[in-house]
């Protein structure tokens, strides 16, 4: 029996709530406590700093993306406005130079125009003065024809016959149509 009243002195040992385990048993809670402070002080508070500030610094950058975005669209929307402007301003251009061509183009041909009345009438004036000189020259024929004829005339010294006869064959020479210019 010895040995059952050593295991029943071992076991009450072990459930026995005596003062070395009771002692034991608050230091162990004491030091947890102190180990938890000092845990929770030299570790969880930096760990809970770094993700709040790690927080912090997301919350920031998806500000700052917004902003971006934001500045981004007014961008965006100002480059936009400017090319309009830029098509304007090129079509403003474009109806210019096509104005200024069409004036261009306007002088351009009432120069010719004025050219043209100026070689036509230089034309009409050379014609005139052609004219003039052909019915000088034709003049000048007449009168050669009509001292010729005196000539004959007063070699011949003959009739009014004889006359009209030479008359109408110095017609036949010099042709009718000089004398009906």
């Amino acid at each position: 029996m010895i040995l059952a009243t050593e295991t029943s002195e071992g076991l009450s040992r072990l459930f026995d709530l005596d003062l070395q385990l009771l002692s034991d048993a608050v230091l162990m809670i004491i030091a947890m406590f102190f180990l938890f402070l000092f845990a929770s002080h030299f570790l969880f508070n930096p760990v809970r700093k770094m993700l709040s500030d790690r927080q912090e610094k997301i919350k920031n950058e998806l500000e700052q993306a917004a902003t971006d975005q934001k500045t981004a669209a007014e961008t965006r929307a100002l480059y936009e406005d400017k090319l309009k402007q830029v098509d304007k301003e090129a079509e403003a251009i474009l109806a210019d130079a096509r104005k200024r061509g069409m004036e261009n183009e306007a002088k351009i041909v009432e120069q010719a125009k004025q050219d043209a009345a100026k070689i036509i009438e230089r034309a009409h004036t050379e014609a005139e003065l052609e004219k003039q000189k052909i019915t000088d020259e034709v003049k000048r024929e007449m009168i050669a024809v009509a001292s010729v004829m005196a000539a004959k005339i007063v070699q011949a010294n003959i009739d009014t016959n004889a006359q009209h006869e030479l008359i109408e064959q110095t017609l036949k020479e010099i042709g009718d149509s000089t004398w009906l210019s």
